[in-house]
């Protein structure tokens, strides 16, 4: 298993299940996401602050809190963004340090 991916199923697939199809209409999924497809800067602050109130996702409406986990460090996010956005339907290549720095500051 590559550290994104332990990272991913230590604090993420909890919720959005390691597969990351998610759970009914409590966590969107990650796997297949027009969310994370069309809000990636987003989807990096999320994953440290987390966000309350609707996302829709998928055209599924999703309303359960999201905790941010303010101790990963840039580069366990740009691990994780990895992980997720190169499985499932997303091949977006390598998500470097220096992206989730200029993002995050």
């Amino acid at each position: 298993m590559v550290r994104g991916e332990q990272l991913y199923v230590q604090h993420c697939s909890n919720c959005h299940q390691k597969s990351g199809e998610g759970l009914g209409l409590l966590y969107p999924p990650v796997n297949v996401s027009d969310y994370m497809d069309k809000n990636f800067e987003n989807v990096l602050c999320l994953m440290k602050y987390g966000v309350s109130g609707e996302l829709v996702v998928n055209g599924k409406s999703f309303n359960q809190p999201m905790p941010g986990l303010r101790s990963l460090s840039d580069l366990e996010i740009a691990e994780i963004a990895t992980y997720i956005y190169n499985s499932g339907q997303h091949k977006k290549g390598l998500i470097l340090v220096t992206d989730v720095e200029k993002i995050m500051n």
